[in-house]
């Protein structure tokens, strides 16, 4: 059981990285992007073919994914999303999911619809031992320090940076903080790219952790979603609990039949749903 536990806090990690970009976006715009999970796997197959192409490590292809993710993400709110904005919801989600479907369909016709993944070179076949029975991955273990790392500057960038305190007020009142002389417009772009660089962290450790295919995006956006619910919207540290919970219930449930893990997972959170609607630390802003 303490090796379930431990898997699951792990798995968690992974889950955190999939939804820290969710709970940004929404925290910043109140937008819900319904592509959260395809825009994942498209980082992972940048990842592969950077890889493929220049047979470069994986950390020599994140390092140029990274700005390229940012540059990507600032341009896809500048010059798409911000059209959708409003009180009005049903704008940014047909959009997002009309860029999910494009997203699958372009992956289809580059990748073609088989499973590929990133060549970690072993690493993700090394462990640690805890004890003489317990040992841990020392790939999910890297996974997990990311999630705490990206959480906590999330969380320092929105308290204690003029840009966190932009990201604040565009949140609480797009018209008096244009009064004020910010540009929201620009400040959402930002939050976006800052965003689009948390996706792709989380799509290099999604391919280096297990196979990927255009398909998967969907899955990616429920668990990333169910781990924002869970820990609250637009809270970053709620979104980290969130995510463990979620990972601690799915690792529950295959413990105890391979195929209850998933089915586990989607228990909880409408379990949080009935008891708690507001997620277990509700936040209206980073």
């Amino acid at each position: 059981m303490i090796e379930t536990l431990i898997q699951g806090l792990l798995l968690g990690g992974l889950y955190a990285l999939f939804a820290l970009g969710l709970s940004l976006m929404f925290g910043v715009m109140r937008l819900t992007n319904t592509a959260q999970g395809d825009f994942i796997v498209l980082a992972a197959f940048g990842a592969i073919a950077t890889t493929g192409a220049l047979a470069w490590s994986p950390l020599g292809a994140a390092a140029v994914l990274l700005p390229v993710s940012f540059a990507f993400g600032y341009a896809v709110q500048r010059w798409v999303l911000n059209g959708t904005l409003g009180k009005d919801p049903l704008p940014s989600l047909v959009v997002t999911f009309g860029l999910s479907i494009v997203i699958q369909n372009a992956l289809l016709e580059v990748f073609s619809a088989d499973p590929r993944s990133l060549d970690a070179g072993g690493f993700n076949l090394e462990s640690v031992a805890l004890s003489d029975s317990v040992s841990v991955g020392l790939l999910p273990l890297v996974i997990f320090a990311t999630a705490v790392t990206c959480t906590f500057a999330l969380q320092q960038l929105f308290d204690r940076s003029s840009l966190g305190r932009a990201f604040r007020a565009v949140s609480d009142d797009r018209e008096i903080a244009e009064l004020m002389g910010l540009d929201a417009r620009k400040v959402y772009a930002l939050a976006t790219a800052i965003a689009f660089v948390v996706i792709a962290v989380a799509g290099v450790f999604q391919g280096l952790r297990t196979t990927v295919s255009p398909a998967d995006g969907p899955l990616l956006l429920l668990f990333a979603f169910e781990a924002v619910i869970i820990g609250g919207m637009g809270s970053f540290w709620g979104t980290f609990v969130g995510a463990m919970v979620l990972g601690l219930t799915q690792q529950i449930g295959f413990r105890i039949d391979p195929g209850w893990g998933i089915w586990f997972g989607h228990l909880m959170f409408l379990a949080v749903l009935v008891v708690r609607p507001q997620g277990l630390f509700p936040k209206t802003r980073g």
